[in-house]
């Protein structure tokens, strides 16, 4: 028995092991790449070690792309916008789908989880006519819009779940006691569900800050609205491609992911366990 504990678990950690290392090698070789000069990068053979590293491309990399720090503020803009626009809809729609009983509850949530399967692209161009007729092209709303449409029905799914496991039997004691439906959902619903609102934010904040690509190239055509990912083009020139600092440009575009992921971990890892422990 002991033998094969001892083989599920190194089964177990190699499986980690082997995903931990597909996932974090393009970002390794990232980094590596922005450390390298130039014309070291194209070496045959590949050298994977050099004696010539140096942070230069990090320094650099401002005055090749004077906008690169406005192209990094307008991602982490419109992913906090959709986020926090995202969330404030999800809230009470996804409570309402966990407390209430109404005509379409289940042919509607299967109708939002079926959106998910149209990609963006395949909606782009009604996109482009209804942005086009509200005058949002060439915006901030441009990108927040589809961004928010986008997002909505998983992070419904994903809080309702969440809102289903918290007792009913709090909030009908706050109903004794003359705590309206709205106070609950404040007062009470929302702090107990912390973990999992962290959890469903980081998701869309995440998605948001993904998507950002597409919609900017199609919805948007001025350079000051443009977020990091379309920015990063501007390191192509007519002869060369400066990789070096296209790599590390895209290594502290995703730095503020990076940093908001430190911070909230203890939430998340909170939010993704919840539930897993029946009492």
């Amino acid at each position: 028995m002991d033998k094969y504990n001892l083989f599920e678990k190194i089964l177990l950690y190699s499986g980690i092991l082997l995903f931990m290392t597909f996932i974090l090698l393009p970002f390794v070789e990232m980094f590596y790449a922005s450390l390298r000069p130039l014309d070291h990068l194209f070496r045959s053979p590949y050298q994977f070690f050099s004696d010539d590293l140096s942070f230069w491309a990090y320094g650099e990399m401002w005055n090749t792309v004077p906008m690169l720090g406005r192209y990094i503020f307008n991602s982490f803009y419109l992913a906090s916008c959709v986020t926090i626009i995202t969330i404030l809809f999800v809230i009470p729609a996804a409570y309402s789908y966990a407390r209430f009983n109404f005509p379409g509850k289940n042919s509607s949530l299967y109708l939002l989880l079926a959106i998910n399967m149209f990609s963006g692209a395949v909606l782009l161009i009604p996109l482009y006519k209804l942005l086009r007729t509200l005058g949002l092209l060439n915006s901030y709303q441009a990108m927040i819009v589809p961004g928010v449409a986008f997002l909505i029905p998983t992070s419904i799914w994903l809080l309702k779940s969440y809102f289903e496991k918290i007792p009913i039997d709090l909030e009908e004691a706050a109903f004794v006691d003359g705590a309206s439906r709205l106070q609950i959902l404040r007062h009470i619903i929302t702090p107990l569900s912390t973990p999992g609102l962290v959890v469903v934010s980081l998701y869309i904040f995440i998605g948001a800050y993904a998507q950002q690509f597409l919609f900017a190239i199609t919805f948007n055509s001025k350079k000051e609205y443009m977020p990091i990912p379309a920015g990063l083009y501007e390191f192509i020139g007519y002869q060369t491609i400066k990789w070096n600092e296209m790599m590390a440009a895209s290594l502290v575009g995703i730095a503020p992911v990076l940093i908001i992921f430190i911070f909230l971990q203890k939430y998340l890892v909170e939010g993704l366990t919840a539930g897993a422990v029946k009492n």
